[in-house]
């Protein structure tokens, strides 16, 4: 989800540039529908690698693949940009048709992926990545990268408003991996302070163990709720209408941040120099021993198997909360 919403300015930098340009984007399945809340996106053309690798041989697996190949191929392309850089996202390219644009191999997640790019351009490593893609597009498109503020540039009429006790907060308490983490005691705290600001907390969920995680977070407070399980088009809605989110390294934490929402986002065990969440009334919060962007030494907590108290380092209840506190209180870029 991460890297799809890291792309949405670059097509808007585009959008803006280039008077009616339009995209096809190839997406996961899971988030097909992401691209479509951009106003420049005709169409997204579905595949499913992850699941088509773990079951090749499964009931409609060769179907689906011939059918992503054929859609690939149905129009023929001004420019295909891979904004991915990797061997996988470089092979779906390939499929294409039009000239194939990506990073070079030294700018590449991937180097090898370079090799299917018939147009390679240098792109600095130490750049976010949002800035990244926004470099690529303008070099493949051929403009100059504007150096103001970027837009994610979705459309957000498209999300109704939820009928969720107002005002609320999100707490986007789950993450890929435990190291991600962050103790369920001090999300309970949390709870506690936003109850006594008079919100109301919402914990969205997508499996069984966070569902479990969050109605111990819920048990905390009288007016915290573990909401039902959502589609994304409905936890969008969600975030979109609250009045802020606190979130560890999670795609919900990028769409939320894509939203516009003010919002806190906590990171453990990585670093967010390069990939972390941005935008308007936005926030990273790291502990002290996560490495600085490009520097030398091993980050303690990249690769546990458990969070743990070492990985938390300055991120206390009390200075979590006093940041979100005061976001809310800047001035929204645009109302909803």
């Amino acid at each position: 989800m991460g890297d799809l919403i890291h792309t949405l300015p670059a097509v808007t930098d585009a959008a803006r540039v280039i008077a009616g340009v339009r995209f096809d984007w190839v997406a996961e399945e899971v988030f097909a529908e992401i691209p479509l809340w951009h106003p420049a996106v005709d169409r997204v053309i579905l595949i499913a690698l992850r699941r088509w690798w773990k079951t090749p041989c499964a009931t409609g697996t060769y179907e689906e693949i011939a059918k992503a190949v054929a859609d690939l191929r149905v129009s023929g392309y001004d420019r295909i940009i891979d904004a991915q850089g990797l061997i996988k996202s470089a092979a779906v390219a390939r499929l294409a048709r039009g000239p194939r644009c990506g990073m070079d191999r030294r700018s590449c997640k991937e180097p090898l992926a370079a090799m299917a790019y018939q147009e390679r351009y240098s792109v600095a490593k130490r750049m976010h990545a949002i800035d990244r893609v926004r470099t690529l597009f303008a070099d493949a498109l051929g403009y100059s990268l504007p150096h103001k503020q970027f837009d994610y540039g979705i459309d957000r009429a498209l999300f109704e408003k939820p009928n969720l006790r107002q005002p609320y907060v999100v707490f986007l308490h789950a993450s890929s991996g435990p190291a991600k983490l962050w103790p369920v005691s001090n999300w309970a705290e949390l709870v506690r302070r936003a109850e006594q600001a008079r919100f109301t907390v919402y914990l969205p969920w997508g499996n069984q163990a966070e569902y479990e995680r969050a109605e111990v977070i819920a048990a905390a407070g009288t007016s915290a709720e573990v909401l039902p399980r959502m589609r994304l088009h409905e936890l969008a809605s969600v975030l979109a209408y609250s009045s802020g989110f606190i979130g560890v390294d999670t795609g919900l934490a990028h769409l939320a941040a894509a939203l516009q929402v003010p919002g806190v986002t906590l990171y453990t065990a990585t670093s967010p120099d390069l990939t972390g969440t941005r935008g308007p009334r936005q926030t990273c919060l790291k502990p002290a021993n996560i490495p600085e962007k490009g520097a030398v030494g091993e980050n303690p907590c990249i690769g546990r198997a458990k969070s743990g108290a070492d990985c938390f380092g300055t991120l206390s209840v009390e200075a979590v909360w006093t940041c979100l506190q005061s976001n809310m209180n800047k001035t929204a870029l645009r109302p909803l």
